[in-house]
Order: structure tokens, then C-alpha cells, then sequence
């Protein structure tokens, strides 16, 4: 890549919408939280941690790519963990020049040591906060449900997310195996969040069909969906988005990995922008797919042509799809569009 459009990449401002916690847990943290709790590593994995973490070019489907995150979660079972590796998220954004990000985590994964989901909840808002006051980049949580869990579980979630909502939680998520269990299964959680006027974003049109999009919008009340890029399949589903500016949060390189499509030249994001659509570009899993903010935008660069202008597009577009409300949402749009006007970037 020229090396002059790779420094401009550096220096644009980003946010990122769409991170897992569990999901970009640095490999030196785990072997220290592995020795600080005095838990065992797997036979092999004495050297890097990487390849235990890490997705490789031989992954077939999301199914086998989620399994990645089994490595972690024992690991991820106590305050201090769930907030040391908070703040290190914030960190690495901060590498990338990410302005915000937000962050989201099922909390119910970290509850089998003792610690129940308004616990883990609070514990991550806190690693996000100290990140936040370190590194210098807003973030705040979005609390996931399970899509393998059962209705009584998400409720649960949705009951704890309550607690902390305007205190560091913005939204509720749906997340996991989009093939196996499609979003009508959890329509009771959502309405719940409804009810309680939770921001909702779900995972849909990933690894299952277009129609998970309509459902997850017109069923679940989404207002935000998670990658979305099987709309292709249907026009009436990109016509709905368009209809109801429902912003999507694409993930390029997961995608890929994934195989949610079969590759940079179907990958349909600058159909998508160039249909109206309010797109936006995160990093899904920074550990798990070996990716940051700076490498998703010199990827769409490098394989969809993206320019410099329609880079600083998708920063412009996740300010304002971002979950923040009032004050805040407009101090964080002032602040990309006077990091562009510094860069000399004109939309």
C-alpha cells in the first residue's frame, strides 16, 4: 500500500461500533491471568498464545470461529480480570485513533465463578472507564443475550442492563449462532427491552439469511444491525434499511474470515453506501480475526478502492449512528468533523 495513504489511514479519526470483549483479549494477558489465578494452559500452548486465539485462513463458518472464544473465558471470571482487559480494549483503540468505541460482552459467559451478570456488567463499565480516563477515548457497553441461551436467561440480561443503562450501558445485543437459532426465538427478551427503551442492535444477516434483517428490525425493534452483508439476497430487505435508516455495522476482515462472503470482490459495502445505506466499519474481534480500526480502513482501501473522502465517510456515519444520545452525541460528530477539517479531509 502507498505509504502515503497508509499515514493518512493512521491519522483519521475512528470509532468503532461494533468490538467484543471477549473477542480482542491481548495473549500476554491471558498467560498472566492464567498464572495470577493459578489456573493451567492447555498441553502446547507454553510459547505464544496467538494461534490458541486466533483465527487462521483454514476457518470454514462463523460456528468455528466462535469457538475461539472458548480459550479465553475460563480466564474471564472475576472483576479484576473483566476490568483489566476492559481498559486494554480502550488501549488498543487508542492505537488506531478510535475517538469512541463501544464495547459489548455477554455477561452471563462471566458468571461461573460467582459473579452474577449486573456484577460482570459493572466490573467491564469500570475497566472501560479507566481506559477511558488513560487512553482518552469515550466508551461505554452494550450487553449482549445469547442466542443459545434460554428466554429466561436473556431476560435476566436484559433485566441487569436495565440497572445499568445511562451509566455506562447504551444497548442490548444479539449475538451467536445466527444459523441455529433465528431472532423470533428471543422476540419476549426484546420486547422487554422495548418496554424499558433499551437501544437495541442484533447480530443478523451474517451467518444466516436477509430475512433475520427484516425480523430483527421489524420483530425485535433493532435499531442498528450487526454485519448484515446476506441483504444481497434480497432487495426488498436493503429497501427496508434504506426505508428505516437503520445503520449497519460491517466488519470487513471477520467477514472474510467467516465466510459470510466469499470474498473481497463480493464484499458488498460500496453497493451498499452507494444505495443509501448508513454503513459503518468496526474491528468485531481485534485478538480473534488479528485486526485493529487502522488495518479494516487499509483493507477497504486496498481490495474496494475505497479513497481517503469515503474512509472519513464511514467515521462520519458511526458518529452518528453511535449510541450516545443528546450533548454527547453531538460533541463526538464536532469532533470528527474538526479531526477531518486538521487532516484537511473535506467531505
Amino acid at each position: 500500500m502507498d505509504q502515503q495513504l497508509q499515514e493518512q489511514i493512521r491519522l483519521l479519526p475512528k470509532i468503532d461500533l461494533h468490538v467484543h470483549l471477549d473477542g480482542s483479549v491481548k495473549p500476554e494477558t491471558i498467560r498472566e491471568l492464567a498464572k495470577a489465578q493459578d489456573k493451567e494452559l492447555p498441553v502446547g500452548a507454553e510459547g505464544d498464545l496467538t494461534p490458541w486465539m486466533q483465527i487462521d485462513e483454514s476457518c470454514n463458518s462463523l460456528v468455528e470461529y466462535l469457538s475461539k472464544f472458548n480459550f479465553v473465558l475460563p480466564f474471564m471470571q472475576t472483576a479484576e480480570s473483566l476490568e483489566r482487559i476492559a481498559e486494554e480494549v480502550v488501549e488498543q483503540a487508542a492505537a488506531s485513533g478510535c475517538l469512541y468505541v463501544e464495547v459489548r460482552f455477554a455477561p452471563m459467559l462471566h458468571t461461573l465463578e460467582g459473579l452474577s451478570a449486573g456484577e460482570a456488567i459493572l466490573h467491564t463499565i469500570a475497566g472501560l472507564q479507566k481506559g477511558e480516563q488513560t487512553f482518552g477515548v469515550k466508551a461505554r457497553v452494550i450487553v449482549i443475550c445469547m442466542r443459545h441461551d434460554s428466554v429466561e436467561k436473556n431476560l435476566e440480561v436484559i433485566e441487569a442492563a436495565r440497572e445499568y443503562y445511562g451509566k455506562g450501558v447504551v444497548a442490548v445485543d444479539l449475538a451467536g449462532d445466527e444459523a441455529g437459532f433465528p431472532p423470533a426465538l428471543h422476540q419476549d427478551v426484546f420486547d422487554l427491552a422495548s418496554r424499558y427503551k433499551l437501544p437495541i442492535t442484533i447480530h443478523a444477516g451474517e451467518a444466516g439469511s436477509a430475512g433475520n434483517v427484516r425480523e430483527s428490525i421489524t420483530r425485535l425493534g433493532a435499531r442498528r444491525i450487526g454485519h448484515g452483508v446476506r441483504m444481497t439476497e434480497d432487495p426488498a430487505v436493503i429497501e427496508l434499511v434504506k426505508a428505516t435508516r437503520t445503520p449497519l455495522e460491517m466488519c470487513p476482515v471477520s467477514n472474510i474470515q467467516t465466510k459470510a462472503v466469499t470474498g473481497w470482490d463480493a464484499y458488498p459495502i460500496r453497493t451498499f453506501m452507494e444505495q443509501g445505506i448508513l454503513v459503518t466499519v468496526n474491528t468485531d474481534n481485534m485478538t480473534v480475526s488479528g485486526t485493529t480500526m487502522n488495518l479494516e480502513y487499509e483493507m477497504l482501501a486496498e481490495h474496494c478502492g475505497f479513497t481517503i473522502e469515503e474512509l472519513a465517510r464511514l467515521a462520519v456515519n458511526s458518529a452518528e449512528a453511535a449510541f450516545l444520545e443528546g450533548e454527547e452525541k453531538e460533541e463526538l460528530k464536532a469532533a470528527v468533523h474538526n479531526a477531518l477539517i486538521k487532516l484537511h479531509v473535506y467531505l
